[in-house]
């Protein structure tokens, strides 16, 4: 463009352009920021959905160990009941032998 004296012609296209040059910067800026926000929020989605399966995983196994648990519990309560009845056996064959070696006076 050829620049007049007073400079005002000159001026004005110059200004328009680069208005219009900033004006498609900031759109493409403005598109890069979307595109940059949309990556960004797919990642969270994912990493929420990665959290959310790992999380039912866990509870799934948290429930398993709680049965496992329960049926060491009742394993041990069985074991117990039979040792002590296996106690009151052998404490009675003791007394049965006291009083037989004791000739019946026990």
């Amino acid at each position: 463009m050829a620049h007049s004296p007073s400079g005002s012609r000159a001026a004005a296209p110059s200004v328009g352009e680069d208005a219009f040059t900033d004006a498609a910067a900031e759109d493409g800026g403005d598109s890069k920021l979307s595109v940059l926000l949309f990556d960004v929020s797919q990642q969270v989605q994912g990493a929420l959905q990665n959290m959310l399966k790992m999380t039912s995983e866990i509870e799934q196994c948290g429930g398993e160990i709680e049965a496992e648990i329960e049926r060491a519990r009742e394993g041990v309560a069985e074991k117990c009941r039979a040792l002590d009845d296996d106690r009151e056996r052998f404490q009675k064959a003791a007394l049965a032998a006291l009083d037989i070696l004791s000739g019946g006076r026990v």
